[in-house]
C-alpha cells in the first residue's frame, strides 16, 4: 500500500500558517509528499525544503491572483499538488497548511487504509474536526463551523477539489465516504484579535475585490471575538508535532468568555438546541455521502 501526502502554501510566515508542524503530523504515514509551493514573498521555500527532503517533493506554482469567486483558487492550487502524485499510490492524504493530525490517530487511519484499500465501495476517509479559537486552549463548538471533511481519498481517475479545495468530487459526483474516529486540529483562527482582523481581510482577497474588503473590513486592532459564536475549554493535549509552537506563544487570551454571548438569531439558537440535546446537526451541508 503506497501512501503519498500533498498540500498547497503561499507565503506561510507572513501568514503565520504552520505548514512545518502540518506536513510533520502527516508524514509518519506517507510514502512520499507533494507540496505545490506558490510564489511567495516571504521565505516559505526554504521552509518547505528544509522539512523532509527525503520525502518532500516540490511543485513550484504561480498562483492566478485573479480568481476572486469562491475562492477558485485555492481549488486550482490543490489540484496542482494532485496532479504530480505518483499514479501507483493508493491512499492520498490531504492536509491544508493550518491543520495538524495528533499522533495518537495515526495507527487508526493506517489501519483504516488497510483494512479499505480494496473495498469499492469506500472512496475516501471522513475525518472529524476540532477548531481551535483566539487561543491553543479553546475551541470554537457551533453550527457555523463544520464538522467533518475528507482528507484521505483513494487515488481514483476523476478526482479534483472542489469549490474553495474544502472537499473533492469525481467529475460532479460526491465521494462515497466512511465516517472515522480520528479528529484534524485546525489551528488557522489561533491569532492575537488584530492577526485575526489581518487573516479575514487577507482571506477574502481570494474571494472579494480590493473595493469591498475596504468598505467592508477596514484596517483596525481589534476584532469581534463573538465569531467564534462559542468557546469551550480544551482539555486535552495538542499534537508532538506543535509544542513547541505552543510554548513559543508570546501572548494570551485573556477574555472573560463568560461574557461572551453568541450573536445567533433564534433559528440558529433553535438548531443549536437540537444538536447539543441529539448530537444531530439539521440542514448540514456534505459534500460527501457517508456510506459505512
Amino acid at each position: 500500500m503506497k501512501v503519498t501526502g500533498f498540500t498547497f502554501i503561499r507565503n506561510a510566515i507572513v501568514n503565520d500558517y504552520p505548514v512545518n508542524e502540518a506536513i510533520r503530523s502527516v508524514l509518519p504515514l506517507c510514502d512520499e509528499f507533494v507540496v505545490a509551493l506558490g510564489n511567495s514573498s516571504d521565505e516559505t521555500a526554504a521552509l518547505v525544503k528544509s522539512i523532509a527532503p527525503d520525502k518532500i517533493r516540490i511543485i513550484e506554482t504561480i498562483w492566478d491572483d485573479s480568481l476572486r469567486e469562491g475562492g477558485q483558487v485555492f481549488a486550482q492550487e490543490t489540484d496542482k499538488a494532485m496532479a504530480a502524485i505518483s499514479p501507483n499510490t493508493d491512499w492520498m492524504i490531504y492536509i491544508q497548511g493550518d491543520e495538524c493530525i495528533h499522533e495518537k490517530y495515526l495507527p487508526l487511519i493506517r489501519r483504516e487504509m488497510e483494512e479499505n484499500l480494496n473495498d469499492k465501495n469506500i472512496e475516501a476517509l471522513l475525518l472529524k474536526y476540532r477548531h481551535f479559537y483566539a487561543s491553543y486552549d479553546y475551541l470554537a463548538e457551533s453550527r457555523r463551523w463544520y464538522r467533518r471533511e475528507v482528507r484521505i481519498l483513494k487515488n481514483l481517475p476523476g478526482i479534483h477539489s472542489y469549490r474553495d479545495a474544502q472537499g473533492f468530487r469525481i467529475k460532479d459526483r460526491k465521494l462515497h465516504v466512511k465516517l472515522i474516529d480520528a479528529y484534524v486540529y485546525h489551528y488557522g483562527w489561533v491569532k492575537t484579535p488584530q492577526a485575526l482582523q489581518g487573516k479575514v481581510r487577507n482571506f477574502n482577497q481570494f474571494y472579494q475585490t480590493e473595493t469591498w474588503i475596504e468598505e467592508n473590513l477596514p484596517v483596525q486592532n481589534t476584532f469581534d471575538m463573538h465569531n467564534a459564536d462559542r468557546l469551550v475549554k480544551f482539555k486535552e493535549t495538542h499534537p508532538a508535532v506543535i509544542q513547541d509552537r505552543i510554548k513559543a506563544t508570546n501572548w494570551t487570551f485573556d477574555q472573560d468568555i463568560t461574557k461572551m454571548t453568541p450573536k445567533m438569531n433564534f433559528r440558529r439558537r433553535a438548531l443549536q438546541k437540537i444538536e447539543d440535546l441529539t448530537g444531530i446537526r439539521l440542514f448540514e451541508y456534505r459534500n460527501y455521502k457517508i456510506v459505512k
